[in-house]
């Protein structure tokens, strides 16, 4: 009793809630959504995992030798349910516990690696004791720290997302926090007000999707989708600021736009634009005007797709096997409207289920290419730009070794049904054209801003698959 009163004692000055987060965990969570008990019924389920209290009784869900715990992730069960993840771990006598926000379904419960939330929940974690840890031995500037604990995470972490995992650093500007003003207009998402010359940073990045099969009978397919990311700093509680995206005369119409909650309103046609329907010539294609608030550190204004007609660089992949050989040909031809300027440009080409590579001969048109390590992976270099021409192609032949566990595996790419991945990136361009008018950027405060605008085009699973091979349509994830 004595242990568990002193737990009570150090860590209830110090918990905080999140009731936006816990409307989205519904929201996300479904019909497998637990809710969170109350603070007191929390902590005592909590200890109760943990074994710090009633540990002298078997209890099989918590006891048993088949459920034995390798993280720091814990199922606490409550009288609404199992509540996971709660990361929880002890330090120098005391509990430092969070529950991460799963954006999905429980049930199964998804890999650890996937929920983004347990990384930034264990930042906020860890620098929580490196703010508390060097004062645990002396228990009145220890509660004095717990006691501003509350305060400071009102800045660390103002409405459930991790902005400043770093408190210790937020400590010196406490007295700043007690003494502020409030004011009525400034919007929750603005946690604080930024003092100094106003700047205002854009960045749009569009990421280009495609599997290319070089077939009659299966259609090729890519997507484009876009973010616009800004970081705004600018003096008052509540600046306006107005942001215009513009396409070229003809460039393909934006679609599928959804706005970030701080814009104040938007053309309603704006909204309309979907993927899902043909276009037509009533669609809207601009320009679009954003109206907002901005929060206080960067975030994205917007989102969207667009429907382009050609992707940038058209390839074909033919993998053929001759014996103990496999003969393996790329073409690559960049499209006359991509701006032919990369900081980098890479062929990926794995073989999968088989062994090391012991032996290659092979001529390229353009560029240079790699062996890696493991002997498993070819990767053509093509370097900053195509040639005048705007193609290159790859010719060889490769020989392999006896497989070992350390050479990758892949269910679907066995036999010749195989891949070459494109990763490459075009600084200032954007394959919808879009971007963003420095001088159309209305900002109603006090001095001249400084304005920064830039865009940027980046491939995500861009695949060409072999065309002597059967079209692997099952292989979904690729294009998710």
């Amino acid at each position: 009793w004595e242990k568990m009163r002193s737990i009570k004692r150090l860590l209830f000055p110090c918990h905080r809630r999140y009731p936006t987060v816990e409307i989205r965990a519904e929201t996300f969570n479904g019909s497998t959504h637990v809710p969170v008990p109350s603070d007191s019924a929390f902590l005592k389920a909590l200890l109760f995992e943990l074994r710090l209290i009633d540990d002298h009784i078997f209890v099989e869900h918590r006891d048993t030798c088949t459920r034995i715990n390798h993280s720091s992730v814990y199922s606490v069960r409550t009288e609404g349910g199992d509540l996971w993840p709660v990361l929880a771990f002890q330090k120098s006598g005391l509990i430092y516990a969070c529950l991460p926000l799963v954006e999905e379904t429980l049930e199964p419960r998804p890999p650890l690696l996937t929920v983004s939330g347990l990384s930034q929940g264990l930042a906020l974690l860890l620098g929580i004791v490196d703010y508390i840890s060097p004062s645990r031995k002396n228990e009145a500037e220890m509660s004095a720290k717990i006691g501003q604990l509350r305060n400071l995470l009102i800045q660390a972490c103002p409405l459930g997302t991790p902005l400043n995992t770093n408190i210790r650093s937020l400590n010196s500007s406490f007295d700043d926090i007690q003494e502020m003003p409030t004011d009525e207009n400034q919007p929750a998402w603005r946690s604080n007000t930024y003092k100094g010359k106003p700047q205002v940073n854009v960045c749009i990045t569009e990421k280009v999707k495609c599997m290319q099969y070089d077939k009659r009978d299966v259609v090729d397919m890519w997507q484009v989708y876009g973010a616009v990311n800004c970081k705004c700093d600018i003096e008052g509680s509540a600046p306006n600021v107005t942001l215009t995206l513009n396409l070229p005369t003809n460039g393909p119409p934006l679609q599928d736009i959804v706005v970030h909650h701080c814009v104040t309103s938007v053309d309603p046609a704006m909204l309309m634009s979907s993927s899902a329907e043909p276009l037509d010539d009533s669609v809207y294609n601009g320009p679009y005007k954003f109206p907002f608030i901005p929060p206080s550190d960067s975030f994205n204004l917007c989102y969207y797709t667009s429907q382009v007609p050609v992707p940038p660089i058209l390839g074909c992949y033919q993998l053929i096997e001759e014996g103990s050989q496999l003969k393996i040909t790329v073409n690559l031809k960049l499209h006359e409207s991509v701006k032919n300027s990369f900081e980098y440009c890479e062929a990926h080409i794995p073989f999968f289920n088989r062994g090391p590579i012991t032996q290659l001969e092979y001529k390229v048109s353009y560029g240079q290419l790699d062996l890696s390590r493991e002997k498993s992976l070819l990767v053509w270099v093509i370097g900053q730009k195509f040639p005048k021409s705007l193609e290159v192609s790859l010719t060889g032949n490769v020989s392999f070794g006896t497989a070992g566990k350390e050479h990758p595996t892949d269910y679907v790419c066995s036999g010749n049904t195989a891949y070459v991945k494109l990763c490459f990136r075009i600084p200032d361009f954007t394959l919808t054209g879009c971007y963003v008018d420095q001088h159309s950027i209305q900002i109603f405060v006090p001095g001249k801003p400084k304005i920064t605008a830039s865009r940027e085009l980046i491939s995500s699973n861009y695949y060409i698959w072999n065309s002597k091979a059967p079209a692997p349509m099952v292989y979904k994830t690729l294009f998710d």
